[in-house]
């Protein structure tokens, strides 16, 4: 198999919308997000199905934006890069969620439990190290760079319109956690996953008609003498 642009953009357009299913389905009677459920199976499938996503977002945002490159400017450079930043750090940190916490958790709880907390938006009541600027910055990562890359996206207009306003604005909405009760954590993913399945459909579609077009430009340009016989 010939790896072509066209393949490589395919492969992110894939990997775009796989990410969103992943992310949307995760969501799904999921587990409370406390110490005592650190240590069960569910935990861990879940947060190695999310360590998986973040890397399949990076993926798709590298191959969208490079599709784009040419419309998007600055403004799209900055927002691919900061959210490239945002679920690198999300990466991370579900990495973690799935090794360390839970072999972690039985013998230092309290601070298992304060790192927990912290991830979502609660006060630790030890010292956790690095762990709340890590927070922080996948914060920023995350909505900001949400924000940006999908009014970039959005004002390019190669890709579907609708999913990029559904990232920028399902990705800032997640910043009213901080003040919503902790029931609205789960409904609050679900539009970013849906614009990421979308993103990676209009990708794909995308691929698909400039594949149409090339073969009926090659269709229709005129033959060398030499080959008419």
């Amino acid at each position: 198999m010939t790896v072509t642009t066209t393949r490589l953009t395919q492969a992110a357009a894939v990997a775009t919308a796989v990410a969103g299913t992943i992310f949307v389905l995760v969501q799904i009677n999921h587990p409370p997000t406390v110490l005592a459920s650190a240590t069960t199976t569910d935990w861990f499938v879940r947060n190695a199905a999310k360590t998986v996503m973040a890397v399949l977002a990076l993926v798709g945002f590298t191959g969208i934006y490079l599709r784009q490159r040419a419309k998007v400017g600055v403004l799209g450079l900055a927002g691919y890069l900061l959210l490239g930043m945002g679920y690198f750090m999300l990466f991370g940190t579900e990495f973690v969620a799935t090794i360390v916490v839970p072999t972690a958790a039985p013998s230092a709880p309290g601070y298992i439990g304060d790192v927990i907390a912290a991830a979502f938006g609660g006060k630790p009541v030890g010292d956790i190290g690095p762990f709340m600027t890590v927070f922080a910055l996948t914060a920023v990562g995350y909505a900001g760079g949400g924000l940006l890359f999908g009014i970039a996206t959005f004002r390019a207009g190669i890709l579907s319109k609708s999913a990029a306003a559904l990232l920028a604005v399902g990705n800032v909405a997640t910043l009213s956690l901080a003040v919503l009760p902790s029931s609205f954590n789960r409904p609050m993913a679900v539009p970013t996953g849906i614009a990421l399945i979308g993103l990676g459909v209009s990708l794909w579609r995308d691929q698909a008609r400039q594949q149409t077009a090339a073969v009926t430009t090659t269709a229709a340009m005129p033959q060398p003498a030499a080959a008419v016989r």
